[in-house]
């Protein structure tokens, strides 16, 4: 477990300032950088030692058989795993003949500084060769967020104490050895040595790979390009074979001398362009590179990130932990995000290849929403990724027997890529999770072309499904019968209560929709008979409640199964799914992430507060939290009923996953969704800020340990400024003429000439709810 502490605690970087070789892996998945389009793993240039080598271009993936005990139908055939490409970051050194290996020799000193405001990774090295050559390396890398498709690396050597002779041999380098990827023997047949080479070249400074996926179709071209500063006898040369290509650079080195290798990589990738229109594509990236040049590409570097932390800071005052690691948060959500461009947005962005590189729900439930406010350019292209995939969720609908669109759980290219069907097929509520998040964009942003020309295709064809899958009773009331919510431990249930509200959501959102633009909806085929289906299917939607215990059901008869025996469960025995078959856990009360909760944090207006708080009050000691996903979301509403150190406790929880390495897996990447989650928790947790109908809610309160919390929120391009602490709010319009908000249901206006400043109510006495034993957040210093 990576230590926080091991990072220093600096508001606006994360620095290591030594080499833990047993936690490399981690902090190359925390040292990574990425633009959405390119990712780099934090690895040492050198290339070893290292955890897990990584170079990944957004939606660059093998296929391989997926392993089924027992075929059945409707059951994907083909899985999707992400691949390393060609590995653009080497730079391998030797100093008198002695390779740099820094696990030989003597590691005098070893610094590496995230830069959270200029976007780059420094790296300081002072290392004492077996023989006594002593050399100090610096480095700075970047992946660039204004050329989509260029990453960069400025890498200098100079000696300590004696005259040393060095060779620098930067690299780009195919199929890497790999830790083996699975345990199947046929998906590591498949991702070993992915690539097949289809050309090499290197002449003068320039080298160049292209290759091709053997399975996916993909081709892959990659091209560097090198400036050299060093003494005048410095000597160059280059060569290249099927799966390396290497520019070589040889000096002698006095003391007070340097040598200074600029090393510019473009990457380009197509399923359909040939193999010269891609050459062609790589080498135009690089030259424009090189037109704008190593202090070129860091200065719009910085540019891009001064505009993003000008409108998506927050400030946290009394926690510097907090603040360091939503910070960090946010870098990264930015990072999975930015120049993704119509791809999707994974699960663990470009920062490993856990979960084999799919994106889930999570991008449209934990990601987006926070984008929406601090990056919407980049939520109109996960979202028309989503328009791009329709052809094959509309054949997915069909091969299940369904009307419109049914998305995939998993997924690269837009193919379901689930080999369980319970927790993969069954969960229909990622067509409400995308239909959310369509009308959460729109009601902010405005943005009336984007619903004309995406959001109302996206909404049609999602509310098409639900009207299909469910169905009226003989009291006309509407079913959502077999469906697998966001609890992953209750599968193939029925009205599962998320599920119900989303899908309600959505059928009157598609209605609104269709009657709003008339002409994109008679192109789908939308009759006025069908919009008339989904406003009745979604006013009699049922909605699961026990009024014996006066809460809500998670579904449909959920408070009648028996409780899991927790009092029997082991800490050691979590997460449950590694420990006790799916049957055992299905038909118990255990609930692996919040389920009944988020959907009092979406849809806060199906219930009340009490019903908040009841409701509350009994799943806290059902759920377990498995998930990463699931802090964040318990933060928000245990903050809204009034429990603000539990609130705080996931707070730290969500915020500290990956600095803190919680679940011992930030080796494979990033939780972005919980990155993500920590924004929510503090600005719709603490903040307590909700947007319905047009309108921004605020009902803020700190928990002991905060003194202040500052944001800021862009509604149709209007900015307005929140900063809260213990006794006040103060709203104060930042950009434009003026906008209406509630206060605890107050209604305010705020204009640009005067900021309104209103009491913090305190919480209201509650008895705290209780945790499954062991299972209490806890940050662990």
């Amino acid at each position: 477990m990576i230590t926080h502490p091991a990072y220093g605690c600096d508001p606006w970087c994360i620095r290591e300032t030594g080499l833990d070789l047993d936690v490399l892996a981690q902090s190359e998945s925390v040292f990574a950088l990425s633009n959405g389009h390119i990712g780099w793993r934090g690895n040492l240039e050198e290339g070893e030692p290292h955890g897990l080598p990584g170079c990944y271009l957004n939606g660059v993936h093998e296929v391989h058989p997926l392993p089924y005990a027992e075929a059945g139908y409707g059951f994907p055939e083909s899985g999707q795993t992400v691949i390393n490409v060609t590995d653009g970051k080497l730079i391998r050194l030797l100093v008198d003949d002695e390779q740099v290996d820094l696990r030989y020799g003597r590691l005098l000193s070893h610094e590496r500084v995230l830069d959270l405001r200029a976007g780059v990774l420094h790296r300081v090295c002072e290392w004492v060769s077996p023989v006594g050559k002593a050399v100090r390396v610096r480095s700075t890398r970047l992946v660039s967020f204004t050329h989509r498709a260029v990453a960069a690396i400025a890498y200098e050597v100079e000696p300590l104490d004696d005259e040393v002779r060095v060779v620098i041999q930067s690299e780009l380098v195919a199929n890497e050895p790999m830790p083996q990827p699975s345990d199947d023997p046929r998906v590591a047949a498949a991702l070993e040595s992915p690539l097949r080479p289809e050309e090499h070249h290197a002449e003068g400074a320039r080298l160049r790979l292209i290759h091709r996926t053997e399975r996916s179709g993909l081709r892959v071209a990659a091209a560097a390009d090198h400036i050299v500063q060093g003494p005048a006898s410095t000597q160059t040369a280059a060569e290249s074979a099927h799966d390396v290509a290497r520019f070589t650079v040889i000096a002698d080195l006095r003391p007070g001398e340097k040598l200074r290798l600029e090393k510019l990589v473009s990457y380009a990738w197509s399923s359909l362009r040939s193999l010269p229109s891609l050459r062609d594509q790589a080498e135009a990236a690089l030259a424009e590179a090189r037109s704008t040049g190593w202090h070129g590409l860091a200065n719009e570097q910085r540019a891009v990130l001064d505009d993003f932390w000008a409108h998506a800071d927050v400030e946290v005052d009394g926690d510097a932990e907090i603040q360091q690691a939503v910070r960090f948060a946010l870098f990264h959500v930015l990072q999975a995000a930015a120049r993704a461009e119509q791809r999707a947005i994974p699960a663990k962005g470009l920062t490993g290849s856990g979960y084999d590189g799919h994106a889930f729900w999570d991008t449209e439930t934990y990601v987006l929403p926070v984008l929406i406010f601090a990056h919407p350019r980049s939520v109109t292209a996960a979202l028309r990724w989503r328009q791009d995939t329709l052809p094959a969720a509309r054949a997915r609908a069909r091969q299940l027997g369904l009307e419109g669109a049914a998305f995939p759980w998993r997924t690269i290219d837009g193919a379901e890529c689930s080999g369980y069907w319970p927790a993969g097929a069954a969960a229909f509520h990622i067509n409400a999770d995308i239909a959310h998040a369509v009308l959460r964009y729109v009601s902010v942003s405005g943005d009336e072309d984007f619903e004309r020309d995406t959001g109302v295709e996206l909404l049609v064809e999602t509310a098409r499904l639900w009207r299909s899958l469910g169905h009226h009773d003989s009291q006309g009331r509407f079913h959502i019968d077999g469906v697998t919510g966001p609890d992953e431990y209750s599968a193939v249930a029925d009205d599962n209560t998320y599920t119900n509200l989303m899908a309600q959501e959505n059928l009157r959102a598609a209605a609104d929709a269709a009657e709003r633009h008339p002409e994109q909806a008679a192109a789908l085929g939308v009759t006025e008979d069908e919009t008339a289906a989904w406003r009745t299917a979604a006013k009699a939607m049922t909605v699961p409640y026990n009024s014996a215990l006066g809460i809500h059901e998670q579904s449909a008869d959920f408070t009648r199964h028996q409780v899991w025996d927790f009092s029997r469960t082991r800490p050691e025995d979590y997460p449950l799914l590694l420990h006790y078959p799916y049957l055992q856990i299905y038909r118990k009360q255990v609930v692996k992430q919040a389920d009944l909760v988020l959907a009092m944090y979406l849809r806060g207006d199906a219930f009340d507060e009490g019903e908040k708080a009841r409701n509350f009050a009994y799943y806290e000691p059902l759920t377990v939290r498995d998930s990463s996903l699931s802090a964040s979301v318990q933060a928000v509403i245990a903050a809204e009923v009034g429990h603000l150190r539990l609130a705080y406790d996931y707070l730290g929880e969500a915020a500290l996953m990956d600095l803190d390495d919680l679940e011992n897996n930030t080796r494979d990447g990033l939780h972005i969704a919980s990155l993500a989650g920590s924004w929510i928790a503090l600005v719709a947790g603490f903040g307590g800020m909700r947007y319905h109908s047009g309108t921004l809610y605020f009902a803020p309160r700190l928990p002991e340990g905060l003194s202040r919390l500052a944001f800021s929120v862009h509604v149709r391009g209007q900015c307005l400024r929140v900063e809260i602490t213990d006794s006040r709010a103060t709203y104060t319009l930042v950009k434009g003429e003026s906008v209406r908000i509630r206060h605890y249901g107050e209604p305010l206006t705020v204009a640009g000439d005067a900021a309104q400043t209103r009491p913090v109510k305190p919480s209201p006495p509650l008895p705290q709810p209780s945790q499954p034993p062991g299972r209490h957040p806890e940050r662990p210093h």
